[in-house]
């Protein structure tokens, strides 16, 4: 036998197992080259005890840090400082309204900011990787309101911010959503009442910026005494440069921020409400009528000039003179439809259907697409007539008597099909997705499609039985 072999054979005692590692077996190390002892845990053929559940172990390293950063959170109670789920809708960009459409998102309270994110895991996901940014609003300038006339659904509040951007949050709980109002309403106080700006637009002077500079560029290492001075000097430059562009930048900001939004605009009577993008109702209550001036122009001018017109409301006009159009409507200047500029009968047309696509509730309300969508399944076909007659009765009267006499008039655009090639069918497409969507994207879009046009072809086949002749 090898002495120098055997000197080194490390001596293994194998050393009775305690009740914190049940199914592993502690076993020491003796080296005779290191004098020390070294424990090791490995896994053996004892048999766990049955009373106590083995928990997995994982062998990757990575994976359990990454599991560990994202469940951190998992039993804790959230708040806004950690995320909760809430529901969100923008309404307004820089503005301008847009079409609401709510989702469900990840929402955050981080400082001055709201961070928006699309589940829990983009937040971790986000936390790994600083270049994953999320959406996010910033509450300087901001003002927070409920608003129950906002939408439909209860729990709603608006926030505005000092660009003009306007988001609706919204929960089931009022307990939850009162908690998110409260903290948001205290960030944008700290935030008015501290008056402070980014530290990015907020810089220090240029005699700083030439310090930093100066000991981190490699211009510090030049030993050469005559460049020395052309650098100074183009230090300088570039440092008084970038002193009157962070002026600038906050002369911006501040002007941005004071800007008021179009709704305080409104409010003040400063800039009238327009007819595009405004609610049905309350376009029929200014005007005094259950029905809009512009859509019964509209009317009067295609049975005037344009039934027989080939593919009427499917061929689309000049979108520039279309949105002239709107413009004239808009500034409540008079509109006669008569005149030669807009001789081109597809322009008329098409403002009206923009005029129902911008509507903010389509001209089905939000809260009856999906009694709708459940009557045109009904398989027997006098009751599904029924059905849908019985809901279009329920629907608030601007939105029953606009509907009323656009389809009316739709009925007569069919009667002249021989001339203008349009059949039911073809309006049903064209005015499907025009005059009722939901209010939540259910995610598949062509399913939805299908029940929108047979909808619209079901009244525009039983006018008659659903509106009577008169």
């Amino acid at each position: 036998m090898d002495i120098h072999s055997s000197s080194h054979k490390p001596v293994v005692e194998k050393l009775s197992t305690s009740h914190h590692s049940v199914g592993a077996v502690q076993m020491r190390i003796k080296s005779s080259t290191t004098n020390c002892d070294r424990l090791s845990q490995t896994k053996s053929m004892v048999l766990p005890d049955p009373g106590q559940p083995q928990k997995p172990i994982s062998r990757h390293r990575r994976n359990l840090s990454q599991h560990n950063l994202i469940d951190i959170t998992a039993g804790e109670q959230s708040n806004p400082g950690k995320g909760e789920y809430l529901n969100k809708a923008k309404i307004a960009d820089g503005g301008k309204k847009t079409r609401k459409n709510w989702t469900t998102t990840w929402v955050v309270l981080d400082g001055s900011k709201l961070l928006f994110y699309k589940d829990s895991k983009q937040q971790a996901v986000t936390n790994l990787k600083p270049g994953c940014k999320p959406e996010s609003v910033d509450l300087y300038g901001a003002r927070i309101e409920w608003a129950a006339d906002k939408s439909s659904r209860k729990n709603v509040f608006l926030i505005t911010t000092g660009s003009g951007n306007e988001f609706l949050l919204q929960a089931e709980s009022y307990s939850t959503i009162s908690k998110w109002h409260d903290a948001i309403g205290k960030a944008i106080e700290c935030e008015s009442k501290s008056g402070k700006v980014h530290s990015s637009i907020r810089k220090s002077s240029s005699t700083e910026f030439l310090n930093r500079c100066g000991s981190e560029s490699p211009v510090s290492k030049e030993h050469k005494p005559e460049h020395r001075r052309s650098l100074i000097f183009k230090l300088n430059y570039s440092a008084s440069d970038s002193a009157d562009k962070n002026g600038v930048k906050n002369r911006l900001k501040k002007f941005i921020s004071r800007r008021p939004s179009m709704k305080t605009l409104q409010e003040k009577g400063i800039i009238k409400d327009q007819v595009f993008g405004c609610h049905l109702i309350t376009l029929c209550e200014r005007e005094g009528t259950t029905t809009p001036t512009f859509v019964k122009q509209c009317v009067e001018a295609v049975e005037k000039r344009g039934l027989d017109a080939d593919g009427i409301y499917r061929v689309s006009g000049n979108l520039s003179t279309i949105q002239k159009l709107r413009f004239i409507v808009d500034q409540e200047e008079k509109l006669n439809l008569d005149d030669s500029q807009w001789e081109d009968i597809h322009v008329v047309t098409g403002a009206l259907k923009m005029f129902f696509r911008e509507l903010p509730e389509p001209l089905f309300p939000y809260r009856f697409f999906e009694p709708f969508v459940e009557a045109i399944k009904i398989r027997d076909y006098n009751q599904r007539v029924q059905a849908v007659k019985k809901l279009l009765y329920q629907l608030p009267r601007p939105h029953h008597d606009t509907m009323k006499l656009l389809f009316r008039h739709l009925q007569k655009v069919i009667a002249q099909a021989s001339k203008n090639l349009m059949s039911t069918q073809g309006l049903g497409i064209v005015f499907g997705p025009t005059l009722l969507w939901p209010e939540l994207d259910s995610g598949n879009m062509a399913v939805d499609m299908v029940y929108q046009n047979q909808i619209v072809e079901l009244i525009l086949t039983e006018c008659t039985e659903i509106f009577g002749d008169k």
